[in-house]
């Protein structure tokens, strides 16, 4: 099944997970993807944006590895690094100099990899919310040895 899947779909995917409300929802939702041939994993993270990115890209490589998503390779870890990256592009304009949380969704199914990282602004107590999304295509499971 995972052969008909679209990049819109894997997004989807990701989107999912990043927007899911507790580990429980998060493990009911990676079951149900699993069923459909759809790798996947989300992560939590928090802490002042700018200084925190590095970590979040990091966290976003070793939960992709952990779960299989993609090899532990310069290929691999590439493409998580990159698709991480170019979301967090999305949101820096209302991220920039403000302690942010949220949650990095990511999904793999055959060569599409999609991350999704949604977060709360803190701003007092006036909260604003973000989300970016990005897609990467990675060589196939046969390929990658996944």
């Amino acid at each position: 099944m995972a052969a008909n899947l679209t990049s819109l779909d894997v997004g989807r995917v990701a989107l999912q997970l990043a927007v899911s409300q507790n580990r429980q929802e998060e493990q009911a939702l990676r079951q149900q993807f699993s069923e459909r041939q759809i790798r996947s994993v989300a992560v939590d993270f928090g802490g002042e944006f700018i200084s925190s990115i590095v970590r979040i890209v990091e966290r976003a490589v070793v939960a992709a590895q952990r779960q299989g998503l993609v090899p532990a390779n310069h290929v691999g870890e590439g493409a998580v690094a990159g698709a991480t990256h170019a979301a967090l592009e999305q949101i820096v304009g209302k991220a920039t100099g403000f302690n942010v949380g949220g949650k990095i969704g990511i999904a793999r199914a055959g060569e599409h990899l999609c991350v999704a990282i949604y977060l709360g602004v803190g701003v007092l107590n006036l909260n604003e919310i973000a989300v970016g999304l990005a897609h990467r295509s990675v060589p196939g499971d046969s390929e990658s040895g996944r």
